[in-house]
């Protein structure tokens, strides 16, 4: 059940209905709680991590650095503040932040350019906001056989913590296995590596190299849960696989590890490949959220994006994942998070050859495009009770031909345009793109004009960024 309306969700009702009648097409506004996935058009690896502070902190993979977003909400992830983290090293892979014994870490895998030497390593920052202070490079974290790991990550039994990972058993990509080991502190590995899963099932063994790898830890009531990914990552067989220990088992012991035959997440609704997940909780705790990537189309391979959706728990404590949830179907946002103003695309002030067409996908069966020249522009005008930092989500598509990304600039209240990006992946394929903006209190004017090739939106949604 949802809770009462918040103050800011009153106010803002309260001056949008007292300032329709003088705000251009903001009477088409209306006040939602609800989002569609993409929450974010490109990328992989996605790692999200609620902190006792309130904030979401994530990371994905981002090539030779580490990035951290710093995020009051999960759909607005996309959006929050960020910094780089400089690791000197060469194909950064599925970074992830965590709070351990009073200090941050952030666990990745690099290599020096030839993924034969990829390995684990671990930066620790003593700051309490994790994106300022200074990373000190912890080095790397291996076992005595020191043979190539992806995908590290920590699971902390009472004061205990444990490594578990992706890795070789030899020197030669034959298969992908997952492993455990004791750590004395965050970067340090004191025991012989212990395999707790080899690929086996025909749904892990249906792509050479075979592959279990993305290991990721909820605990809930006395069962460890171990949910990782299988099969190739390049493929749309990609899925979700489960473990899981007693939490009061010899985690060293392979035998405490348990397989389930099928997987428990996987290509279903026209979502391909999902895998590589991360798992949180609503900001105010009540739901709990997979954050998750999959391929942005059919066979699209290591081209892919993330989204995220609720999900249950069964009887015996392990995650009831459900499917992916199809593309243009509506998702109430995370418990917590606050309501929003939401404009459809073709509500907009047109203005060149710009104008509202059909659209099969689209929330309102309608959308914004054709901003094909200089000239063109469509604008909306938004109602805001408080000024202050908003985040502004648009659903967006690019079918450009021969063209990744496409553009089209955003200018608010009449300042300098900036680019406002849409990654490409077909017409009437949404995806969503944001920017953080300033928006002064009463009318603002947001305006869209013809940026690098070409974009169409499908709705606005704009909320608080704090």
């Amino acid at each position: 059940m949802r809770k009462q309306k918040s103050k800011w969700t009153v106010g803002l009702l309260l001056m949008l209905l007292l300032s329709w009648g003088l705000a251009g097409n903001a009477g088409a506004a209306s006040i939602q709680q609800d989002f569609y996935n993409v929450v974010i058009q490109d990328g992989a690896d996605p790692w999200a991590y609620k902190h006792t502070d309130g904030y979401y902190y994530f990371t994905k993979t981002t090539g030779n650095n580490v990035t951290i977003w710093k995020s009051r909400t999960l759909s607005g992830l996309d959006a929050g503040e960020s910094v780089s983290v400089e690791t000197g090293g060469k194909n950064i892979w599925a970074p992830e932040i965590h709070y351990l014994n009073g200090a941050w870490y952030i666990y990745y895998a690099k290599d020096d350019g030839d993924n034969a030497n990829h390995r684990m390593y671990v930066l620790e920052n003593k700051s309490q906001n994790p994106l300022q202070g200074t990373w000190q490079d912890r080095g790397q974290v291996k076992d005595n056989t020191n043979k190539w790991a992806i995908d590290g990550t920590v699971l902390q039994v009472g004061n205990q913590l444990y490594f578990i990972w992706s890795g070789w058993e030899g020197d030669e990509n034959v298969s992908q296995k997952l492993y455990i080991a004791r750590m004395s502190n965050p970067w340090t590995i004191v025991s012989d590596r212990v395999e707790i899963s080899t690929p086996e099932y025909a749904w892990e063994t249906n792509h050479n190299p075979h592959v279990n790898e993305g290991p990721q830890v909820v605990i809930r009531g006395n069962v460890i849960n171990l949910i990782y990914s299988a099969s190739g990552s390049w493929t749309n067989d990609y899925c979700l696989g489960l473990i899981t220990a007693d939490i009061n088992a010899d985690l060293l012991q392979s035998s405490s590890w348990h397989k389930r035959s099928e997987p428990i997440f996987k290509s279903a609704n026209g979502i391909y490949g999902p895998g590589h997940a991360s798992f949180t909780t609503s900001p105010d705790g009540t739901e709990d959220w997979i954050v998750y990537h999959n391929a942005k189309n059919n066979q699209s391979g290591w081209n892919r994006e993330i989204r995220m959706q609720p999900f249950t728990w069964n009887a015996d404590n392990t995650p009831n994942l459900g499917s992916p949830l199809a593309p243009n179907s509506k998702i109430p946002v995370p418990s917590g998070e606050p309501e929003r103003i939401r404009i459809e695309g073709e509500e907009g002030q047109f203005g060149g050859v710009a104008y509202a067409s059909g659209s099969p996908n689209g929330s309102g069966g309608m959308k914004a495009g054709h901003i094909d020249t200089a000239d063109s522009f469509v604008e909306y005008s938004i109602d805001i009770a408080s000024a202050g930092e908003y985040i502004l989500s648009a659903r967006t598509a690019n079918g450009t031909t021969d063209l990744a990304w496409s553009t089209l600039m955003i200018s608010v209240n009449g300042a300098e345009p900036a680019p406002f990006y849409i990654t490409n992946k077909g017409w009437e394929n949404w995806g969503l793109s944001t920017k953080r903006v300033h928006l002064q209190a009463g009318v603002n004017i947001v305006r869209f004009t013809k940026g690098n090739g070409y974009g169409e939106i499908d709705l606005i949604d704009v909320f608080p960024a704090n």
